[in-house]
């Protein structure tokens, strides 16, 4: 570490998209003579030390085995994949006010260890990864950077469409709908999470917030010319973009094909989400089995529900995506923080079918 460097702590969200963001802000954080740890769920563990990263472990649940936890989260995703289908207004009720709950949950389970371990580290700057205020990172007096790895509107305006709504950006209906109906649903949420920040000695927020910008810096994953057209333009110097933050990922030799060998290779990945809509990727699957093409398939951790495969189609658990996106013609994903702005990165087209 240089003579200057600082500890930098990173807390993402207990998922891949946001941790697999913070991994690439931690690897040029590195670069620049800094030295980067990993605050995490137990559930998560592992998965920053497979990147050479320290980890300390903050029980963001209830402490349970590994393949418990993993059952939990399992069944928490394949319960919902029925909602999926719904308009964002309609998941609102059957689904995003579950995770919300569970969301306030995180945070309370968080501030039993996070005091402790800030204490124990001693990090120069915390970087968090979530859509919800930890108290003790706000409050353990050093500075602190809030990520956003996915859409900038976590951060309102007026003028654009609400965080979660899927609404075009010129169809304020749309807009006045979906923050009446969330704001609705949300409320005994919202109102429980205010008591506990009342507990931590933190103001409450107003119904429907449920973090803050912080008031150092706040690093948005995806590049400027993206960005929302707001009325308030977000600060400079406290809002940066990132311009896509690319994590350096092991090497990726494409497979042989037993049919379709020299045509195009897509790759096709709906994250841990959507992986567990297998219905949805076996008719992908089946489609490209009779499309001149090549694809890779992630298919998470269901790969034994699958069989049948067609010729030009290769299926895997995991892919190292900043090593096979280069090497592909055009990707079909679910519109995750990383997937989206790899694509964008290396200059690769995209559909895309968001699920939530």
């Amino acid at each position: 570490m240089a003579r200057n460097g600082k500890v930098i702590a990173f807390f993402p969200e207990a998922a891949f998209g946001p941790a697999l963001n913070s991994v690439g802000i931690a690897q040029a954080c590195e670069k620049l003579g800094h030295r980067a740890v990993f605050l995490t769920d137990p559930g998560m563990a592992g998965v920053y030390a497979g990147y050479g990263f320290e980890e300390h472990m903050v029980n963001m649940s209830e402490p349970m085995e590994p393949e418990a936890m993993a059952k939990y989260w399992s069944d928490f995703i394949n319960g919902h994949i029925p909602n999926f289908d719904k308009t964002p207004c309609e998941q609102i009720d059957t689904y995003v006010k579950e995770c919300w709950q569970a969301i306030v949950s995180t945070a309370e389970w968080a501030q039993k260890d996070l005091p402790g371990v800030l204490a124990r580290v001693k990090p120069d700057i915390v970087c968090v990864d979530n859509v919800i205020l930890f108290p003790a990172i706000k409050q353990y007096g050093k500075p602190w950077v809030r990520i956003v790895s996915c859409s900038e509107n976590e951060f309102p305006d007026p003028d654009i469409p609400p965080h979660l709504s899927g609404c075009g950006e010129n169809d304020r209906a749309c807009f006045e709908k979906f923050e009446h109906r969330f704001n609705t649903a949300v409320k005994p949420t919202h109102d429980h999470f205010n008591e506990f920040l009342k507990a931590c000695g933190e103001k409450p927020y107003p119904l429907g917030q449920f973090f803050e910008a912080s008031p150092f810096l706040n690093l948005l994953l995806y590049p400027e010319p993206v960005k929302f057209r707001r009325r308030t333009p977000l600060d400079p110097k406290r809002f940066q973009y990132l311009e896509g933050c690319v994590r350096q990922d092991k090497p990726y030799e494409v497979p042989k094909f037993a049919a379709n060998g020299d045509k195009p290779l897509l790759y096709i990945s709906f994250g841990s989400l959507g992986s567990g809509d297998t219905a949805l990727l076996k008719r992908l699957i089946d489609a490209m089995g009779r499309l001149p093409y090549r694809a890779l398939v992630n298919v998470g951790s269901y790969r034994d529900l699958y069989d049948s495969i067609p010729p030009n189609v290769h299926l895997d658990s995991w892919f190292p995506q900043p090593s096979v996106i280069p090497q592909v013609d055009a990707a079909i994903h679910h519109g995750g923080n990383n997937s989206f702005t790899e694509c964008l990165y290396f200059g690769k087209p995209a559909i895309i079918m968001p699920y939530v």
